[in-house]
């Protein structure tokens, strides 16, 4: 039994890059290259919650090291986030990112888009002439 633990160890510790981020990373490199859109929705869906993930687990690192099989939960999460069969990332950008935005993007039921200031693209992208030289 100590030998099938450490292969799975040392086998954890090859799946947690390959499957979070090397395959991601050839994954978005192809779909970026691709005319279709739907791929590039999958992938830059993987990325933000990878982010959200990542920050999650720096904040809550003093709770997770008290659950022994913390890591191998996250590989199995991110691998349904990966994998193209399951799509997983886009459909939880859809459930819980979108959602939040449309939440905040709103003012009084009434969406904001139709006068231009959609208060997510405002904050992430800078107006004319305030980055140039």
């Amino acid at each position: 039994m100590g030998h099938f633990w450490t292969l799975l160890t040392h086998l954890n510790s090859l799946a947690g890059p390959t499957v979070m981020l090397l395959y991601p990373l050839y994954a978005s490199v192809v779909a970026i290259e691709s005319p279709s859109k739907v791929d590039d929705e999958q992938w830059l869906s993987y990325w933000i919650l990878y982010s959200f993930l990542t920050l999650a687990e720096m904040v809550l690192e003093p709770v997770l090291q008290w659950i022994p099989i913390w890591y191998q939960i996250k590989v199995l999460l991110v691998a349904w986030l990966v994998l193209p069969q399951f799509q997983g990332a886009s459909f939880m950008y859809d459930r819980l990112v979108r959602e939040q935005l449309r939440k905040y993007n709103t003012k009084d039921g009434k969406d904001n888009t139709k006068d231009g200031k959609d208060k997510c693209k405002t904050f992430v992208t800078p107006g004319k002439g305030k980055n140039e030289a």
